[in-house]
C-alpha cells in the first residue's frame, strides 16, 4: 500500500510539467477514451475526488444510526468515531456487505424513520422512478436526519448499471434542488456542484484525480458541473406533515 501511494504521489507530479501535460492532451485527440472505467484502473476517478469533498463539508451530519449505499467505505471515512449504528443498502441479494436487501424505487426492505443519516453515492441516477426514491429517502430518516446525495452531472454512462438494470438520468443543481425541495422543503436543501471545463474532459477520458492539480479541481464553473450534491434535512414540522406513517 505504502508503495502504491508513493507511485500515485511521483505520478501526480510527473503529470504536471509543462511538456507532459501538453502530450497528455495531445492524446485526448481520440475518438476512444484513456479510460472506459472512469479512471478507476488508474486512479481515483474525478467524481470521487468530488464525492470526497463533499461528504468532508458535511462530516459532521454522518452520525448516530446510519444507512450507506453498497458499502460502508464512506460512513467510516468520515464518521467512523459519530456512527452508533451502521447498515449497508444493496437493491439485490449477493452483496457481502450489505446487511439490508431494499429498492429505493418501491421503498420495499427500506425501514421506516430509523436513520439520523443517509449517504447515498451516485444512485439515484439508475433508478427511473427519482421521485418515488427521493419520498423513500425522506421516509427512512428521523426527524433531523440528513440525507447527503451525490448525482452525476457531466459523466459517461456506466456501462455496468446499463446492462443491469439502466442508467437513466444525469441532474443539474437546479433539477436536483427542486426534486429533493418538493418532499423536505426549499430551506431545508442545499445544493453544490463540483467541476469545470478541464475536469470534465478529463473525468469524460477517464483521467484520474492525480493527474491534476488541486487548483484544476477546486475550480468549480456552474456550466460544467461534473458533481451535484444534495445535503437533504428533515424537519420536524415537514414530517408531521408529509402524511408519512410513524414507525411502530
Amino acid at each position: 500500500m505504502r508503495l502504491k501511494k508513493l507511485f500515485r504521489t511521483f505520478r501526480s507530479a510527473f503529470f504536471r510539467f509543462p511538456v507532459i501535460r501538453l502530450l497528455r492532451f495531445i492524446r485526448l485527440r481520440s475518438l476512444n477514451p484513456v479510460s472506459r472505467k472512469f479512471g478507476m484502473n488508474r486512479g481515483k476517478p474525478v467524481d470521487r475526488y468530488y464525492i470526497e469533498a463533499f461528504l468532508e463539508k458535511y462530516s459532521k451530519d454522518i452520525r448516530g444510526c446510519a444507512l450507506e449505499i453498497g458499502g460502508s467505505v464512506y460512513s467510516s471515512m468520515f464518521g467512523a468515531n459519530r456512527i452508533t449504528h451502521q447498515d449497508i443498502l444493496h437493491a439485490v441479494p449477493g452483496n457481502p456487505n450489505a446487511n439490508i436487501v431494499g429498492d429505493l424505487s418501491t421503498g420495499k426492505g427500506i425501514p421506516i424513520e430509523k436513520y439520523d443519516c443517509l449517504i447515498v453515492t451516485q444512485t439515484l441516477h439508475v433508478i427511473y422512478d427519482v421521485r418515488t426514491a427521493v419520498a423513500n429517502i425522506h421516509r427512512a430518516l428521523v426527524p433531523g436526519g440528513v440525507a447527503l446525495v451525490t448525482l452525476p452531472g457531466i459523466s459517461q454512462l456506466s456501462r455496468y448499471d446499463m446492462e443491469r438494470w439502466g442508467d437513466f438520468w444525469r441532474f443539474t443543481n437546479l433539477s436536483a434542488g427542486r426534486i429533493f425541495a418538493e418532499l423536505f422543503g426549499e430551506t431545508n436543501v442545499d445544493v453544490i456542484y463540483y467541476g469545470n471545463v478541464l475536469s470534465a474532459v478529463g473525468f469524460l477520458h477517464g483521467l484520474p484525480a492525480e493527474e491534476f492539480s488541486e487548483k484544476e479541481l477546486n475550480f468549480n464553473d456552474p456550466d460544467y458541473q461534473v458533481l451535484v450534491c444534495v445535503r437533504a434535512e428533515k424537519r420536524i414540522d415537514k414530517f408531521e406533515h408529509s402524511g408519512a406513517k410513524k414507525n411502530t
